[in-house]
């Protein structure tokens, strides 16, 4: 099932994940117009690759092991660590341990639906 806008109830194991790059899959958990939450999955080695965009973004680590860098920034972050990326700010990420990334973004990524 694929999650529609304003949808109130998003129950994840009834959420299709997508394909979003090598070793990377996504779920699109709920959106606004304003928000969107996104659950990425990561195998390890997978890369998020640098990028940028006008949404702000907030990036929680709910599982797993990952080397971020932003805005020329490098850390290694794990469990419990979460990274604010303000708009226009380059980001990416590799995937040192198997993980679960939680993306929250506003305004929401028309691109992502």
């Amino acid at each position: 099932m694929k999650t529609e806008k304003n949808q109130v109830w998003n129950f994840n194991k009834t959420i299709d994940m997508e394909v979003c790059g090598k070793g990377v899959q996504r779920k699109i958990m709920g959106y606004t117009d304003e928000l969107m939450c996104v659950e990425n999955h990561f195998e390890k080695g997978a890369e998020g690759a640098l990028h940028h965009h006008p949404h702000t973004q907030i990036t929680y680590v709910v599982s797993g092991k990952f080397e971020f860098i932003i805005g020329g920034e490098k850390k290694v972050v794990c469990a419990g660590d979460s990274m604010l990326k303000k708009g226009g700010v380059e980001h990416g990420c590799i995937c040192l341990e198997e993980g679960i990334l939680l993306d929250i973004f506003s305004p929401m990524r028309e691109e992502f639906v």
